[in-house]
C-alpha cells in the first residue's frame, strides 16, 4: 500500500535509518547505542516509530533518547494538537514499556506507590520526539488517540536488541531482565 510505504520511508529518511542485518552492538565506553523500528495500522491511521536507545552496560538502564514517528490519520484537522497528541503517546507507551508492571503477591496487588509502581520521569523522558505528519485531505480523518502506541514498545524492543543483542520478549523491559541477558 502506497500510504503503509510512505510512513515508512518518511520514519527512515528523517532518522537515517542504515538497513542492516543483526544487531550492530555499538559501543561508546560503557554505553551501547541502538536503533528500532516498527509499524502498525489501526483504522485508517498508519504509523512508523523508530526509536534511538542508549543501554549502560553496568546498570542496564535504558534511556529512550530519541523518536522519529510518522503518522498517516488520513485527512488532518488539527496538526498541532494532533502532534501533542503523539508525544503523549510516545512518553505514555515509553513508560510501560520500560518501567510500569503491576505485581503481585498471593493476595493483593503489591503496586501501590511511585515507589512500586514506576513511571517515567523527566530524567528518563525522551531527548527529542520528531514527528512526520502526513495529511491526506482526500481521506476522512481516522483515529490518532492512541495509534502512536501501538508500535512503540516494539520499536524500543528492536532498538534494544540493535545495542545489545538481546532480545526482550516481556514488558517492561527492565534493567534487571536486561542483566540477565546481559550476563
Amino acid at each position: 500500500d502506497p500510504r503503509d510505504r510512505a510512513v515508512i520511508t518518511a520514519a527512515a529518511e528523517k532518522a537515517n535509518w542504515q538497513p542492516r542485518v543483526g544487531a550492530r552492538k555499538q559501543q561508546n565506553g560503557n554505553i551501547l547505542t541502538g536503533q528500532g523500528i516498527a509499524y502498525a495500522v489501526r483504522g485508517v491511521t498508519r504509523v512508523a516509530v523508530i526509536a534511538e536507545v542508549e543501554v549502560d552496560r553496568s546498570t542496564a538502564r535504558v534511556w529512550a533518547r530519541r523518536f522519529v514517528v510518522a503518522h498517516d490519520c488520513g485527512q488532518i484537522i488539527a496538526p498541532d494538537l494532533l502532534r501533542l497528541t503523539i508525544e503523549g503517546n510516545i512518553v505514555q507507551m515509553t513508560s510501560r514499556a520500560l518501567k510500569e508492571e503491576v505485581m503481585f503477591d498471593q493476595n493483593n496487588v503489591t503496586s501501590v506507590d511511585w515507589e512500586t509502581y514506576p513511571i517515567v520521569d523527566i530524567k528518563d523522558a525522551p531527548e527529542s520526539i520528531e514527528i512526520i505528519l502526513i495529511d491526506h485531505p482526500e481521506i476522512p480523518p481516522g483515529g490518532a488517540g492512541e495509534s502512536a502506541s501501538r508500535p512503540t514498545a516494539a520499536a524500543l524492543a528492536n532498538a534494544i536488541f540493535d545495542a545489545t543483542g538481546i532480545r526482550l520478549r516481556q514488558a517492561p523491559f527492565t534493567p534487571q531482565r536486561l542483566k540477565a541477558g546481559l550476563a
